[in-house]
């Protein structure tokens, strides 16, 4: 049986990403659609321990390609899939759930690991560890009302809640949210890594 993996590929102008559908967190970008999908399984053994992938995980197959916008070219996957719209059956919706939780654990993680003071960038700017992890936590409170949430406090106990039991008249619908969410936090998670001095 084959497990090869269900890719969307959003296409900006001058960016692409490349998302796998059922694995979230685990998407990168590239300036061309193979470039995405060639750095999408360069990061397979990083996402790896995040979650188990099958043997065959980067051999993908293109499920959709979505329009990109700025926010694509900016650097984040910025639009739902048409198949993201669709309803999740209860055991789908956990299971993307327990994996952007293991997203955020993994993050946690690293966060332990670093030290305040990480190296910089290489145009020598770039967040120290908690500011970075204060941008995550900001940018899920954004998030938080793009899924229906009315909150001034980040609550990631809400975020899950509002997942599992959409809010009618939300922005984003719940797989596309969260795969924005794990994609952010591991995101993150990885650039810190990298970062350690």
């Amino acid at each position: 049986m084959s497990s090869r993996t269900g890719v969307y590929l959003e296409v900006g102008a001058k960016r692409v990403f490349a998302s796998a559908v059922d694995w979230p967190g685990w998407c990168r970008s590239g300036k061309t659609e193979e470039a995405a999908l060639d750095a999408l399984a360069a990061y397979a053994p990083r996402y790896a321990k995040v979650a188990k992938l099958p043997k065959d995980a980067t051999q993908f197959d293109v499920l959709e390609r979505i329009t990109g916008n700025a926010t694509t070219d900016f650097g984040a996957p910025a639009m739902p899939a048409k198949a993201e719209a669709k309803p999740v059956s209860r055991q789908r919706m956990e299971r993307l759930v327990g994996l952007m939780e293991a997203c955020w654990e993994y993050l946690d993680q690293v966060r332990a690991k670093a030290p305040q003071e990480l190296r910089k960038g290489p145009r020598g700017g770039g967040r120290d560890r908690d500011k970075m992890y204060a941008h995550v936590e900001d940018a899920e409170l954004a998030y938080a009302g793009a899924i229906g949430i009315k909150s001034k406090k980040h609550d990631r106990k809400a975020l899950l809640e509002a997942l599992r039991n959409p809010v009618d008249g939300a922005r984003w619908p719940p797989p596309y949210a969260i795969r924005r969410m794990a994609w952010h936090a591991l995101d993150h998670a990885w650039e810190m890594e990298d970062r350690i001095p």
